[in-house]
């Protein structure tokens, strides 16, 4: 069954949802990302996206937003097009939202590494194999220190722990991960890539997950 996505977005308004306290988290760890990158240019890419509520909240105010280049993938048109329109009122030159399907490496090849990947509301709505596939993807899709910033739901079967583990078991330490006491039992990690790996093969080809009809 399709879902409304942007409907879907209205709960965000809401000061008290489970979806508006996640977002919250997510915003203050993508600003202390920012806030600690290496000196210079700051990559920024954000898979699934939606009206990219995160980037573009955190960067208006930010001090090191002149920094900062960001790409918002977003599939559906109309989120992509609100997305587009609050970069735009905002003066965000340097975010740019495409329209695309973020499980397609070849959608963003063009802008990587990322210097901060933001992987918020995938993993739960796609399976257990394409999360693991994703994170096991991540680091060649990362510059060297790289963070990557993940939501997923602990409702049973709780794959959070297992998330955390291919994190660790593809070069990356944790730097935060917040269990989230609301309705959705919500979570948001924070991984940093130690050392990216050789991309002399480049980027994965196949599709690295399948959005399903919840986005979580």
């Amino acid at each position: 069954m399709s879902r409304d996505w942007v409907a879907w977005h209205q709960e965000y308004d809401d000061p008290a949802s489970s979806l508006s306290i996640r977002l919250e988290r997510v915003r203050a760890h993508l600003s202390e990302a920012i806030a600690s990158a290496r000196p210079g240019p700051i990559q920024i890419v954000s898979l699934c996206a939606g009206q990219g509520r995160d980037v573009l909240d955190v960067l208006p105010g930010h001090p090191r937003r002149e920094d900062v280049r960001a790409l918002l993938v977003e599939a559906d048109t109309t989120n992509a097009g609100v997305a587009a329109e609050h970069a735009a009122a905002a003066g965000l030159t340097r975010v740019y939202v495409r329209q695309a399907d973020a499980g397609l490496v070849s959608s963003f090849a063009d802008v990587l590494p990322a210097d901060v990947l933001l992987l918020c509301g995938i993993f739960g709505n796609v399976s257990e194999s394409d999360i693991k596939r994703t994170v096991d993807a991540a680091a060649a899709l990362c510059a060297d220190g790289a963070t990557v910033i993940w939501t997923r739901h602990r409702r049973p079967p709780d794959l959070t722990a297992q998330v955390r583990a291919w994190f660790a078991a593809n070069g990356f330490d944790e730097v935060a991960f917040d269990a989230l006491d609301t309705d959705r039992l919500t979570a948001v990690g924070v991984q940093r890539l130690r050392a990216a790996p050789d991309r002399t093969g480049g980027y994965p080809a196949d599709a690295l997950f399948t959005f399903g009809s919840d986005r979580i």
